[in-house]
């Protein structure tokens, strides 16, 4: 299978919205609308520093994965990166190379960008995904804490 990676244009606002909803299901998130369109929003319009990218079917133009990056400072560097926020393949096209292809197009990205990192989190337990992590990145020994803001 053909794979080219591009960033969103206005057009892959119908299948894109399919995979991002695609992918909160896999994690279990709950259906919402609104958070598929704040995120378009965000992709799309490049706001927050986010960067999207597809995985595009060179035989017919559908889009067969997604990934959401976004820059972030790295002051004990002096340096940014790349955060790899989301990563998703269609089921259907899975285990084809898609994963592989928007990894290197971050990759790519960063180094024209000048980053030092692509990073992201992923699930213990997702192992299938995980297999190609361990192929092209390295696994760090950081963990990570979430914090609630006082809302009181």
């Amino acid at each position: 299978m053909s794979i080219d990676v591009r960033e969103v244009t206005e057009s892959d606002a119908p299948q894109w919205r399919g995979l991002y909803a695609g992918y909160r299901d896999f994690y279990h998130l709950p259906e919402d609308a609104d958070a598929v369109e704040t995120t378009w929003r965000w992709v799309s319009q490049r706001e927050h520093g986010m960067i999207g990218l597809v995985a595009v079917a060179e035989a017919d133009g559908s889009l067969l994965g997604l990934a959401n990056l976004r820059r972030f400072a790295r002051p004990s560097f002096a340096a940014t990166g790349l955060y790899l926020d989301d990563l998703f393949t269609a089921p259907s096209a899975r285990r084809r190379g898609v994963a592989g292809s928007l990894l290197r197009a971050a990759r790519e990205r960063a180094a024209a960008e000048g980053a030092n990192v692509v990073r992201w989190i992923t699930a213990a337990d997702n192992t299938t995904a995980r297999s190609l992590y361990d192929q092209v990145a390295t696994a760090t020994s950081w963990v990570t804490y979430d914090m609630k803001p006082d809302l009181e």
